[in-house]
């Protein structure tokens, strides 16, 4: 993934130069009631989305900020380039150096003519909800990869990574933070909605749910699963390897070679339960609250066992 870091870097740093000139309330734009970061998307990257044709052999992984898009996101390009250069013969076209930066909705709004050209498999990343997605993605019936975990980390995780990196506001207090986030004025979304609009697609037989938790749990039996939902076929010894140089100890490890100063804010603490740090009584109860509101007796909300990792 070294080759793939300075593609994320070189973008980061050149959105970190951009939003350096800006105040804090210039840093973010609207699409369809959503916020965005200026320096990394505009309003005609989402036009130009559109015309992306996605293919039924396209791995996708979607999943809020946070909610460890880039451990996973290693994970799935791991895979994909072990399996092509197994079954292949050859340097797989998912190298660690991929032509386009994976997150779709961040770049220039020429980039989905170039992907368009690319060749397969394609690995994608996105935050977006499902109604902001390329409707080839659902009509082509490319395999998604729907990445979840516990609100109360994703909050806490989103607290630091907001203040770590200049190209989102950042906050004073973990209050004003958290009202941000209870008020839907985060980057992205609410999370809470995002969950509720992802559950009417947990039934799809092109989706595939799994939990940063889960994974964190057992990796290797996580490996496996995901690998096996995109029909990537290798040995026992393939995918321990790949867990192993997917862990938290290894990215962190590797994180400067990978991802320049922008590894030190990715790479914080990879932890379950953090959040404990951080909420006040009324914080949890106020969640609590939102989080029964919203996805209470879901898929979704019965997948994140929220009994279990957001109980104080």
């Amino acid at each position: 993934m070294e080759k793939f870091g300075k593609i994320m870097t070189d973008l980061v740093e050149k959105a970190v130069v951009a939003a350096n000139t800006m105040d804090r309330d210039e840093l973010l734009f609207s699409h369809k009631g959503i916020l965005y970061p200026v320096t990394l998307s505009s309003p005609e990257v989402f036009r130009a989305m559109e015309s992306l044709e996605a293919r039924s052999d396209d791995i996708i992984l979607a999943g809020y900020p946070k909610s460890g898009t880039n451990w996973v996101g290693q994970i799935l390009s791991d895979l994909v380039v072990i399996f092509e250069k197994k079954t292949q013969n050859k340097e797989s076209s998912v190298s660690d150096e991929p032509p386009e930066f994976p997150y779709l909705e961040m770049g220039d709004a020429g980039k989905y003519e170039r992907m368009n050209k690319l060749p397969s498999r394609r690995v994608i990343f996105t935050h977006l909800l499902p109604e902001n997605l390329p409707r080839s993605i659902f009509k082509n019936k490319a395999k998604i990869l729907l990445l979840l975990r516990n609100p109360k980390d994703v909050a806490t995780s989103f607290y630091h990574f907001t203040n770590g990196l200049s190209l989102l506001p950042s906050y004073e207090t973990w209050d004003d933070f958290f009202i941000a986030f209870m008020t839907k004025k985060m980057p992205w979304g609410c999370y809470f909605e995002y969950l509720s609009k992802w559950n009417k697609y947990a039934d799809d037989e092109n989706v595939m749910t799994i939990t940063y938790e889960e994974l964190k749990e057992n990796p290797v039996l996580g490996v496996k699963n995901i690998a096996a939902f995109f029909g990537i076929s290798l040995t026992e010894k393939e995918l321990q390897s790949v867990a192993e140089r997917s862990s938290f100890q290894s990215m962190k490890k590797n994180s400067q070679k990978t991802h320049g100063s922008f590894g030190n804010i990715l790479f914080r603490k990879g932890a379950v339960s953090d959040w404990k740090n951080l909420f006040s009584e009324d914080q949890n109860e106020k969640m609590d609250k939102a989080f029964e509101e919203h996805v209470g007796g879901t898929k979704l909300g019965t997948k994140l066992k929220y009994e279990e990792y957001c109980k104080a």
